[in-house]
């Protein structure tokens, strides 16, 4: 009995073939980058031996058939090399290879389809199917740019991690990317180090630029390289390097995200706890942008106890002197110093860490200290204006990162630095301080953990903003920060502190429109119902001579007008009776009150009828037809 000839059609190995020839055209961009680089790879080679074949059996268009045969011969030889590197270098950039590598299977492809029309076919065939010359000029063109481009990818791959700065051909339109692929792949795959720092340094000059560059930088992989370099604690150059490219970067949601996915939390955690301040300053900074444009950023620094350092080194040669140890108390110098001691011990023990590990670690921040403490007073006050950035931006809006930084002792430390600072240092802590009232504010176990009474931080950090609130020469944004401050700690302060009262009122008059409209908006949190001393705050207000800078604000912008009138109805409501406000025609004003104010804040549309019937309750002649008014 005859045996059935086996089809090479349908064996499997040819239906492999097929699937793998096929297959790419189908699949999504993510698809492609996703499959392993050899996989990759192979499908142009295999295109490549097919067009080899079709042009064997072409039989019009010879010479151009073999000349297309040639480039792809190259693109051949070219490919296989790029296997080979792929496959043996262990870290190994492939982005620029994997966009290169599917230009050229387009190219190829069309290649094949070309040169298989020049083979013996039919008449009708042949009259329906039109080739020319030109074909095979464009066609040639394209190979020859796949040829270039391989040539560049090839060069960047084999110049040991220097930085190639020609332009492929695939980037003719859009440089950038060539220079960012060159500059990634000797971050990635260099072997000298002043290489890597160079590209890193090429990189940030790129970032800086504008966005679109930042973007590209991310999208081909530049962030892990760069946290790689940043964590090489052997180069103090090129940590610099890499966290100053890394803080342009740091500027987006998104770009962002991508520095924590790729484990960078971590690592700059650990660069910041145990590095020269050149590193440390950077590295701050790289805390305050990722912190800013991220909340998740908030919480993975904070659980990799990243404010504990940046407390321990804003308190650098911070000395409480014996003539404040009366103002700040005893626990605020054993604070400060106790920081540094926990620190250290931190820093030094790490579990599941072998001892050799702790005893270099012990050295090297032994190392670390020592040039600290030599280095120029300059630099130490950058290394501060840093970290005080970067805790008011891990404190802005969270209320468990403001915890932490007062489970730290640091608002004793922000406090000090408050009192005798000045410039950004100054103001950035004042602005922290500002959020971790605001958190206080709305968490009543954090208010009452912090800013109890007989807390020597406490009474630290009200005595510095009273002193700024009644500085009438200080920044009017520091000013507001303080009253702020001042007025989210409200439900703290029982109704014998008067001094806090006295201080905002004088600041209703303040020639900054801004800073008493402020004072407006604390005070009435002093004399809101929803604090338990309303009634007692009210009285005090009205006795400092509240009421008559509260009737000028009624005479200012919209902004002004809103919080003074629902201060005086507050007034009103709680302490009626008081003769100051029937003089200064609280019932008048009342009734000249703009109704589309009114109907466009639900708030004062409750409040005046209460404050004008208390008033009236008090003072009848003067109610008349004000009280049946409705609001």
């Amino acid at each position: 009995m005859a045996t059935k000839p086996t089809s090479t059609a349908t064996t499997p190995s040819s239906i492999l073939h097929q699937k793998l020839l096929l297959k790419p055209q189908k699949q999504t961009e993510i698809e492609q980058q996703e499959k392993p680089i050899e996989e990759l790879l192979s499908f142009p080679i295999l295109l490549s031996d097919q067009i080899n074949q079709a042009v064997k059996e072409a039989e019009s268009f010879t010479f151009e058939c073999s000349e297309v045969g040639k480039q792809v011969d190259r693109l051949c030889q070219m490919l296989r090399s790029a296997v080979r590197l792929a496959t043996t270098g262990a870290a190994f950039y492939d982005r620029p290879l994997r966009r290169i590598a599917a230009e050229v299977s387009k190219n190829l492809e069309k290649s094949r389809t070309l040169v298989k029309k020049c083979r013996r076919g039919s008449i009708i065939r042949r009259v329906v199917t039109i080739v020319s010359t030109a074909d095979f000029r464009k066609l040639l063109t394209l190979l020859e740019s796949s040829v270039a481009d391989m040539k560049w990818v090839l060069s960047i791959y084999e110049g040991a991690g220097g930085i190639v700065l020609t332009l492929p051909p695939i980037a003719s339109n859009d440089p950038i990317i060539s220079w960012v692929w060159s500059f990634i792949a000797s971050l990635h795959m260099g072997t000298q180090l002043h290489d890597k720092i160079e590209a890193a340094n090429e990189l940030a000059s790129l970032a800086k630029d504008n966005d679109r560059n930042k973007q590209i930088i991310v999208d081909e992989g530049g962030v892990f390289p760069l946290l790689k370099l940043l964590k090489d604690n052997s180069s103090t150059e090129g940590q610099v390097a890499a966290s100053s490219a890394l803080n342009y970067l740091a500027n987006d949601l998104n770009r962002v995200r991508v520095i924590i996915e790729e484990s960078g939390v971590p690592i700059i955690v650990q660069i910041l706890g145990n590095s020269p301040m050149k590193v440390q300053v950077m590295v701050a900074n790289l805390v305050a942008r990722m912190a800013e444009h991220c909340n998740i950023a908030q919480e993975d620094f904070a659980r990799d106890n990243v404010i504990r350092p940046l407390v321990t080194l804003l308190s650098i040669d911070l000395f409480v002197d014996d003539d404040h140890k009366s103002k700040f108390g005893k626990p605020s110098i054993h604070s400060i110093v106790q920081i540094n001691k926990e620190m250290e011990k931190k820093s030094l023990y790490k579990p599941g860490v072998g001892s050799s590990l702790s005893m270099h670690s012990e050295g090297s921040s032994k190392n670390h200290r020592k040039e600290r403490e030599n280095e120029k007073p300059e630099l130490k006050l950058r290394l501060k204006i840093s970290c005080s950035e970067a805790l008011w931006m891990l404190a802005r809006g969270s209320v468990s990162n403001s915890r932490r930084i007062t489970e730290t002792k640091g608002l004793i430390c922000l406090a000090k630095l408050v009192e005798i600072e000045e410039g950004e240092l100054q103001s950035n802590c004042l602005m922290t301080i500002m959020e971790i009232t605001s958190a206080a504010e709305s968490n009543p176990d954090l208010r009452r953990s912090t800013f109890k009474t007989n807390s020597p931080a406490a009474k630290a950090v009200v005595d510095q903003l009273l002193r700024i609130i009644k500085d009438f020469s200080m920044n009017p944004r520091l000013q507001i920060a303080a009253i702020r401050a001042i007025g989210s700690l409200a439900r703290t302060f029982p109704a014998r502190e008067t001094r806090i009262i006295g201080p905002l009122v004088e600041t209703l008059s303040h020639r900054n429109h801004d800073v008493a409209i402020e004072a407006s908006i604390s005070l009435g949190k002093f004399a809101c119902p929803d604090n338990f001393l309303c009634v007692e705050h009210s009285k005090t207000i009205i006795e400092f001579g509240g009421v008559p800078p509260i009737m000028r604000l009624l005479r200012g912008n919209e902004r002004g007008i809103l919080y003074g009138l629902i201060l005086i109805c507050y007034l009103a409501i709680h302490a009626g009776k008081s003769e100051a406000l029937e003089r200064a025609g609280v019932l008048n004003a009342f009734e000249g009150v703009d109704r589309g104010l009114v109907a466009q804040n639900p708030e004062l549309k409750e409040l005046i009828p209460q404050a004008i019937y208390h008033l009236s309750v008090f003072h009848q002649s003067h109610s008349g037809m004000l009280v049946q008014r409705q609001f």
